[in-house]
């Protein structure tokens, strides 16, 4: 048995979800990667994983086993690319998830020229505004707005993003336009689920003095599209990344709410885990959003 090849395996049917589509990932047949995790559990005399006729899922042994085995193969890969020379020339498979709309509405051209420019490393991008499992869900990088997460991961700061308040103008021809932050408590708000501030709004005056208002709707959601093109309805006053309220602005569909009022400028950075050794590919892409961010 190959320990190596018999790991990659079983990490791939972790992350892929099952022995068919981690056969269709790897080149292999269903039977050839239940096998090679049939040797793997005969080897180390332990089940990896429980199976049922309508999934499968690791144990608990199986999933300390998994987290080992990914970290293990990263440093054999980070490894063989450096004597290979490859940490020159970056490759593979690039695993990252980023929130829907940020890669969405601005890093879908950073993605296309990152291609061009990296073209051995193959990139699989997962769209999720909730904070990913890394071992869980095998990714190498994840890209946030505002909150990190976990204390075990490295955030570099790759740029930043405006927040802005808006409403559409028949929303504030009926109820009115708020004339301080503490008016806002009178209208409907509506609120990003997964927002660090929870329902409390953030600003500064003129004179940089703070102030935050806690703030109520009717709707709540997890998406920051979903929640502007509500408020383009007439549904109430939102606040968002300025790469989400400001074209719907420059289109008349909403109006900007305290223009004259500061709000909070979020960071962006890119995540990845702690590792002796960063792989090439890594640090290319987070190397290279960095500077196409500063670029904008």
């Amino acid at each position: 048995m190959d320990k190596f090849e018999a790991m990659r395996v079983f990490c791939s049917v972790i992350e892929a979800g099952g022995f068919a589509p981690a056969a269709e990932r790897m080149g292999l047949s269903t039977s050839a990667v239940s096998r090679h995790v049939a040797q793997l559990e005969a080897h180390l005399n332990v089940r990896l994983l429980n199976r049922t006729t309508r999934r499968m899922s690791p144990t608990d042994e199986g999933f300390a086993y998994f987290e080992r085995c990914t970290q293990l193969l990263a440093d054999l890969e980070e490894t063989e690319a450096s004597v290979a020379g490859e940490a020159l020339h970056p490759r593979g498979r690039l695993r990252l998830t980023a929130p829907i709309a940020l890669a969405t509405l601005r890093l879908a051209p950073a993605f296309a020229a990152f291609s061009h420019q990296y073209p051995d490393i193959t990139l699989d991008i997962q769209l999720s505004d909730n904070v990913a499992d890394f071992a869980e869900e095998g990714l190498d990088l994840a890209i946030r707005v505002g909150r990190v997460g976990s204390e075990n991961l490295v955030a570099r700061h790759i740029g930043e993003t405006e927040l802005l308040v808006a409403a559409a103008p028949e929303y504030l021809e009926r109820a009115g336009s708020p004339a301080n932050p503490e008016e806002l408590v009178r209208h409907d708000c509506l609120t990003y689920t997964y927002a660090s501030i929870g329902n409390q709004w953030s600003f500064e005056d003129k004179t940089g003095k703070p102030i935050n208002v806690r703030i109520g709707g009717p709707l709540h959601a997890n998406n920051g599209m979903l929640l502007a093109e509500i408020a383009a309805a007439g549904g109430g006053i939102a606040l968002a990344p300025c790469f989400i309220l400001q074209p719907l602005i420059d289109a008349g569909r909403l109006r900007r709410v305290l223009p004259d009022w500061n709000t909070p400028h979020l960071p962006i950075h890119a995540v990845y885990p702690t590792r002796r050794h960063l792989s090439a590919k890594v640090q290319a892409m987070a190397s290279f959003l960095k500077d196409w961010f500063a670029a904008q």
